[in-house]
């Protein structure tokens, strides 16, 4: 954008906004950091404003641990519990949520419901006759 303008390909601002497929205000926006800040000025890329994450470095590597190994949780209530009794922290259902399924990656280790009305010797002949076809 810049060099259009320094080399006269471009001559105003909303032909460069049309090139660009950006809105005009955008572009004069742009130029006007420029003209402030120089290149370094506009080529910054701001950090987001927000919230510093309250489970972070050893209780987070605690917390991963723990989902990993054959125990686990069995539910984001409990996380909740041993947040709460052992690191002393009080973060909402919501964020544990968030934070276990989605950045981390976890699922919680609860076995799937099985009925009471199967038939024991079933299960065990589907165990012996199925076979994997991986």
């Amino acid at each position: 954008m810049v060099w259009w303008l320094k080399i006269g390909q471009v001559r105003s601002h909303h032909e460069l906004a049309r090139i660009l497929a950006r809105d005009p205000s955008t572009i004069t926006r742009w130029l006007q950091k420029y003209r402030q800040q120089g290149l370094t000025g506009l080529l910054k890329i701001k950090k987001p404003a927000g919230q510093e994450p309250k489970i972070k470095g050893e209780v987070l590597e605690l917390l991963k641990a723990k989902l990993n190994s054959p125990e686990g949780f069995a539910s984001y209530g409990e996380i909740l519990n041993w947040l709460n009794d052992n690191h002393q922290l009080n973060v909402s259902y919501r964020m544990v949520h968030y934070l276990v399924r989605y950045k981390l990656g976890c699922k919680l280790k609860v076995p799937r419901p099985c009925s009471v009305n199967q038939d024991p010797k079933a299960i065990e002949t589907f165990k012996k006759t199925f076979h994997k076809h991986c």
